[in-house]
């Protein structure tokens, strides 16, 4: 009768309870609110428990076989099959390329690899050597050649370093959507999220359809994102709440999208539940150190110079990069936003050189004056030849500023005469030649480089540096190649210099190739043969600081500011890799200040000193489109300054993160030591509900007394409500894990008549959350680029026009259809508007339709979900009591 009561609802009777209550193997005594945990833990996970019972893969002679990234292949596997995309974004130093091989061995089809140029032979002997067959690997710098050769033949598609395009308003981001959509994508990094929420949602459009998404819970990305991006715009960025908000925003985007699509996991946590295999494979990870200063003083004469070359940069107008800004003709927005970006990046060139070294500052700052001078020796004749568009996210990750720097002076398309341009244009163009000598002349003469100096003595005396492997870091070729030249005069033999474009070693140039070979036979230890110690300071740019293998050294030092932090941890990322025989890691920042503040208030000095970099580059210096953000929270010298001096922020981990694997080892454990347990467990039936009391343990950590918590299904999406007196609320995994934890000897208690209107709240909350209303506020608005060009494609002159082939308006609809849904990269729909508005004629708008939107982006398709037909499922409820009779 007691048991008869649990189910009293006549709509929880199923055949599955009726067989639960003919079978003795469970008594209605027997059933305790720790079952109940148990159950909640089994039914969460029951998808992954075994998962990884049969996995078998082919790995090469000498590789350790770890479970922790076996587990993660097995999990992408699983995520991949289900959403046709995800993402490996593992820490750095776990081991993600050989994570994608093991993935890639499990696939049925061709593979495609996009990665930097300088990782391209990493990659592809990577995927030799663990037996990958019928795949290629192309650098990122090739998407034409992709697109141009077929993207339709391959089946999957890898992409390294998928953080490069989380910016959807680029070309490249335009070129690398078409060559994904209807594929498997593969998005690897550890920094997926550099600046804000959007960077998530658009490499998720890679491989979700945005307005019909199969991610459980969120049908419409579009929505969902926007919805996140006005809570935020609510705040000032100075704001107290704002910080708050970010951190709310943040959880959303973990529990509702993320959790279903990403494997990532942090030293911490593989440490502490793969710590059986790790100990038994004799695997260790490296401690990494607080990071220290290596401070360099400047002179009265040098601060001087410096704090006015600050000023002057601050009134540089960069007027010669710029110059269709100073047409009388209006220009459209895209060549104004296009014409400001690179201005911004010119600027931004001078402020970078200037804190990287005294000499790289030198050479770009020549190389200004030429540029300035040449222009106006060609405007003075009368006719002046200009590129409306340079694509300089081509440079942004290479290290060559001669290349940039070329292409903007000889990359001429278009022809004006000196009368189109306004009357201040010469006068701006003089100003700014005049600025650049007047800091031209204050470094003429003997300077000194109290950095070099500072460095120099840091090498022969530190107790850390000293004689040991190092690996340099630095933004600039020439200050490289400066140091290079430097250093090799005090430690001969021991010193290389490495670039995008090969390496500098023992006097000698080589060649990319074999400069990689060098660094391999010097720096990997994955190397097993021909290792050689004859070079022990590595000094690179950033094409090292991704996807290689360098840690025979344990030691990373930051000669230049990094302006975006994540770009710091990708560079100790190349050391702190599992399997390292160090025991720590160490990183050095370079800091400036004064003389005078050598022992007074040097940190001081030095937020104010990085401070005045990023004011000087000012509010517009986005290199890329007017929507990019160049960690824009991040550039205040004292918090900067705080992310490079943080171990945690080093460490690419979130301090006190919980981790779901911790309760997936639980019920594991429960498998693999108490079978019989495991059994009664699997065996409970749904809608199984209990009362216990709210312990201390829960006490002010969870709920209030007198609640209720239910776990419901519907298909693959699994929520968790809360209901009291009060309201109901969804619930995250790890608060309904706290709701439910007990120990094995809590007593159940009798389950009050209060129980039922409180689960009919939550089962209401929960039809609210899964009826896509929570997403209808939310959105881009009428005047959106998408929302005319809807309206274009439904107005009567195009849907009634009698001058369309069938395959014309198979098209037509086709693109109506893809815009409806969101698949179109904003990019597109931006360049669309405006030559649309332009024109009027049928046959012209179908062509400027034709002309932008590639045939494979509306005849790939993606598998995607309708509407959810799943009937909702409530697994299990407990009420949470205060009262104890």
């Amino acid at each position: 009768a007691q048991f008869e009561e649990l189910w009293q609802d006549a709509d929880d009777l199923s055949q599955e309870y009726v067989d639960t209550i003919n079978d003795k193997t469970w008594q209605n005594d027997e059933i305790t609110p720790y079952h109940h945990y148990l159950k909640f833990l089994y039914e969460h996970f029951r998808e992954d428990i075994n998962i990884d019972e049969d996995f078998e893969t082919f790995l090469p002679e000498g590789f350790m076989d770890l479970d922790y990234q076996k587990q993660a292949v097995i999990a992408a596997k699983k995520i991949l099959d289900a959403y046709n995309g995800v993402f490996l974004a593992d820490v750095v130093g776990l081991g993600k390329t050989f994570i994608s091989a093991m993935l890639a061995q499990q696939l049925r089809g061709k593979i495609l690899v996009i990665c930097p140029p300088v990782l391209k032979d990493y990659w592809e002997e990577t995927f030799f050597d663990f037996g990958v067959r019928g795949y290629k690997v192309e650098s990122l710098g090739k998407l034409d050649h992709i697109i141009k050769e077929g993207a339709a033949k391959f089946d999957f598609i890898f992409i390294d370093e998928a953080h490069r395009f989380r910016n959807e308003v680029t070309q490249g981001y335009e070129k690398l959507h078409q060559i994904c959509f209807g594929k498997k994508v593969i998005l690897v990094s550890a920094t997926p999220l550099n600046n804000t929420v959007e960077d998530i949602y658009s490499q998720l459009k890679l491989f979700q359809v945005p307005k019909r998404s199969t991610i459980p819970g969120v049908p419409d990305l579009e929505k969902f994102f926007a919805g996140l991006r006005s809570r935020l715009d609510k705040y000032a960025k100075a704001d107290p709440g704002y910080a708050a908000e970010v951190k709310s925003v943040s959880r959303d985007v973990r529990e509702k999208v993320l959790k279903y699509v990403m494997v990532r996991r942090t030293r911490s946590e593989v440490l502490n539940f793969f710590r059986n295999d790790i100990d038994k494979q004799g695997l260790s990870f490296p401690e990494l150190d607080d990071p220290q200063r290596l401070i360099y003083t400047f002179d009265a004469r040098q601060e001087s110079i410096f704090n006015a070359t600050i000023e002057l940069l601050k009134k540089f107008s960069y007027a010669r990069y710029t110059p269709l800004l100073f047409l009388k003709q209006q220009l459209d927005p895209l060549e104004m936003q296009s014409q400001r970006n690179i201005g911004g990046f010119m600027k931004g060139i001078l402020v970078k050189r200037l804190e990287s070294s005294f000499h790289a500052f030198g050479k770009t700052l020549q190389r200004f004056i030429e540029s300035y001078d040449n222009f106006i020796a060609m405007f003075d004749k009368g006719t002046v030849y200009i590129s409306k568009r340079v694509n300089v996210y081509d440079f942004l990750e290479e290290d060559n500023e001669d290349a940039l720097l070329g292409m903007v002076e000889q990359d001429r398309v278009q022809k004006y005469m000196v009368g189109e341009f306004n009357d201040d244009f010469i006068s701006r163009l003089n100003s700014d030649l005049a600025l650049l000598k007047e800091i031209q002349r204050l470094w003429t003469g003997s300077i000194g480089d109290p950095k070099l100096e500072q460095f120099v003595s840091d090498l022969h005396s530190h107790a850390i540096l000293k004689g040991k492997k190092l690996l340099v870091f630095t933004e600039s070729k020439e200050t490289g190649e400066y140091l290079y030249r430097r250093l090799q005069r005090e430690f001969a033999g021991e010193v290389m210099f490495f670039c995008s474009t090969g390496g500098l070693y023992d006097g000698q140039e080589h060649s990319l190739t074999l400069a990689r070979d060098l660094i391999k036979d010097n720096f990997d230890p994955n190397k097993k043969q021909k290792q050689q110690d004859g070079i022990r300071i590595l000094i690179t740019t950033d094409v090292l600081a991704e996807g290689i293998n360098l840690h025979r050294s344990n030691i990373v030092i930051n000669y230049d500011l990094p302006w975006n932090p994540t770009r710091v941890l990708q560079r100790v990322g190349r050391v702190n890799r599992v399997g390292t025989v160090h025991e720590k890691v160490h990183v050095f920042n370079f800091f400036p200040t004064a003389q005078s503040d050598l022992h007074l208030g040097l940190e001081a000095n030095i937020k104010a000193k990085i401070q005045a970099f990023h004011d000087t580059l000012g509010e517009d210096s986005k290199y890329l489109t007017d929507e990019e953000e160049i960690t824009s929270h991040e550039l205040f010298g004292d918090r900067l300054f705080s992310k490079l001096n943080d171990k945690k922020n080093l460490e690419g981990e979130d301090e006190g993160e919980r981790s779901e694997l911790e309760y997936l080892q639980k019920i594991r454990d429960i498998r693999d030591h108490d079978p019989s347990l495991f059994e009664k467990v699997k065996r409970l039936p749904k809608k199984a509900r209990s009362c216990r009391e709210l312990t201390s343990g829960n006490k002010g950590v969870g709920p209030a007394p007198d609640a209720v918590v239910t776990f419901f299904r519907k298909g693959k999406l699994k929520k968790f409500c809360l209901a009291d007196e009060q309201a109901a609320h969804e619930l995250t995994f790890f608060e309904a894990a706290d709701c439910f934890a007990c120990l094995p000897e809590t007593p159940r208690l009798p389950l009050p008549k209060e129980f039922y209107p409180l689960l009919e709240r939550n089962k209401q909350e929960f039809d609210f959350l899964t009826s896509g209303e929570t997403f209808e506020k939310a959105g881009h608005g009428s005047k959106s680029n998408e929302a005319y060009l809807i309206k274009r494609l439904k107005a009567k002159d195009i849907k009634h026009f009698q001058g369309f082939t069938d395959d014309d308006e198979d098209f037509l609809k086709a693109a109506l259809k893809a815009f409806e849904d969101g698949i179109i990269p904003r990019n597109t729909s931006k360049r669309l508007k405006q030559e649309l508005e332009k024109e009027i004629n049928p046959l012209k708008v179908l062509a400027i339709f034709r002309n932008n939107i590639p045939m494979t982006i509306l005849t790939g398709g993606l598998a995607t979900q309708g509407k959810d037909q799943h009937a909702r499922e409530v697994i299990l409820s407990e009420y949470l009591t205060g009262k104890v009779s």
